[in-house]
């Protein structure tokens, strides 16, 4: 599929999810899977283009006016990297030569001494 013809499947899911939660609201879904069904449609359409890096999504600014912001993937999972070896770090880091240090806790009285 060309990337003009996936994102007309993106835009017609995004709707369809739309009436979907309104009919939600108001009454009971025929079909409740249909809600999972089309967010998952969005969440692929989302993923090919990322892939393609051909994603471009519209966020809206604090002013109300619509801004497209390009999506880049290498960023993304730069920080994620990051983040999560930091993480890994901080767990596996020993105390003194391994051994675990004993809490120390101070009794208080109503004082707060």
């Amino acid at each position: 599929m060309s990337d003009e013809q996936i994102r007309l499947v993106w835009k017609d899911s995004a709707e369809m999810l739309f009436k979907l939660r309104l009919q939600a609201q108001t009454e009971k879904l025929a079909a409740p899977t249909d809600v999972r069904k089309q967010r998952r449609t969005i969440a692929r359409c989302q993923t090919i283009l990322a892939q393609r890096g051909t994603l471009v999504v519209t966020a809206a600014g604090p002013d109300g006016a619509e801004s497209k912001v390009e999506h880049d993937a290498a960023l993304h999972d730069k920080h994620g990297k990051k983040k999560r070896a930091i993480g890994r770090a901080k767990i596996q880091a020993p105390g003194k030569a391994g051994v675990a240090t004993k809490r120390q806790f101070k009794k208080r009285t109503q004082s707060g001494k």
